[in-house]
């Protein structure tokens, strides 16, 4: 084969590997694939930014809120999946400007959103290492390619838990439980406990879940004065060891319950004047002002006796009475005490008696 015939198969083979990638180029044009694909704005979540972590003896267990919006503010109905990325430091290598050796993702399953009733993930990690630093992201996609960036991250120091505190013992007062227990000196192993102590209280009303109530105390006793009297609370104390790096979470004490009794009554009631009627005594007072006040009793004493008897109550807002059963005498005393709604009732001091001749 001559030269120029050489030359010209040669360009015959240029030009149709050129035609191909022209055409390979073309499709790939004409399907919007030419780089990675980039998703709609409207379907990629908000970065989430309440991730919290509680800790307890068995582990962490993390919690955040479902993203109901895109980034442009669109309404989003369903997240397919969470990733969530741990970091772990052992302590004394810990540098605070070094960057954090975040894993590769674990997968969480998603759902559905619904506007205005904000969701709650939630994800546990047990077999936590003592002496290490834990650090933890998330992220959330909503579809392919559809991911948010990186959520706050929180982090948390985990060693050996502290034991759980003993003898919780709660007394109701009025309007307040008084909580008190036993230090807690050993970790859950037996072994002393070197580091400071902390104290976390704990809350149910009702039948309603757990929730922490006040800050970490560094006493053994604590008094909840945000209860409603007649209402059941259930109370526990998880102990908390303090690290110059972070926290641990150890036992939770038994549960004991409570239950804060109204033991205050009414204000005393002034005012009290007798007057001699035709039928017997009218009893009459100023009202007295209370919340809970449920009405009044009436007290009467004869001459020679020392202590009064009740002759009758009225409910209020009635501020009289009418003493028709009145027992021969030359004068009579009458004094007025009040009552509240509670079971059995808080009654006030009697009133200054008042006299009333025949």
């Amino acid at each position: 084969m001559g030269g120029s015939e050489t030359m010209t198969v040669r360009k015959n083979v240029v030009y149709g590997l050129t035609a191909l990638l022209l055409l390979v180029v073309a499709g790939a044009t004409g399907c919007g694939y030419k780089t990675m694909p980039v998703p709609p704005a409207e379907i990629v979540p908000r970065a989430i930014v309440d991730l919290r972590y509680e800790l307890d003896d068995q582990g962490v267990t993390l919690k955040w809120t479902y993203p109901e919006q895109s980034v442009n503010g669109d309404a989003l109905e369903n997240i397919d999946s969470f990733s969530l990325f741990r970091g772990v430091v052992p302590a004394e290598q810990y540098c605070e400007n070094c960057p954090i050796p975040f894993g590769e993702p674990i997968l969480v399953e998603g759902g559905a959103v619904v506007a205005g009733n904000p969701k709650t993930a939630e994800y546990q990690a047990t077999l936590l290492r003592p002496g290490h630093l834990y650090f933890f992201k998330v992220r959330s996609s909503s579809g392919w390619w559809a991911e948010s960036d990186d959520s706050n991250i929180v982090s948390f120091m985990w060693d050996i838990p502290p034991a759980a505190p003993q003898d919780l013992n709660v007394q109701a007062g009025d309007g307040k439980v008084d909580l008190h227990w036993s230090p807690v000196t050993t970790h859950m192993d037996g072994t002393v406990i070197e580091e400071p102590v902390r104290y976390q209280v704990f809350r149910s009303a009702g039948k309603g879940a757990f929730l922490p109530i006040g800050g970490l105390l560094e006493g053994v006793e604590y008094i909840d004065g945000r209860v409603i009297n007649g209402r059941k609370y259930q109370y526990r104390v998880q102990a908390v060891t303090m690290y110059d790096k972070g926290q641990v979470g150890g036992g939770v004490s038994p549960t004991a319950a409570a239950v804060p009794v109204d033991q205050t009554p009414p204000p005393v009631p002034g005012g009290v004047q007798g007057i001699r009627t035709g039928a017997g005594v009218k009893v009459v007072w100023d009202r007295a002002e209370a919340v809970d006040l449920k009405g009044y009793r009436v007290y009467r004493r004869l001459p020679g006796q020392t202590e009064p008897v009740m002759i009758g109550e009225v409910d209020a807002p009635a501020a009289m009475f009418e003493d028709t059963a009145v027992p021969e005498a030359d004068k009579w005393f009458y004094s007025i005490s009040t009552i509240d709604r509670a079971r059995p009732a808080n009654e006030s001091q009697r009133s200054t008696e008042a006299a009333v001749r025949n």
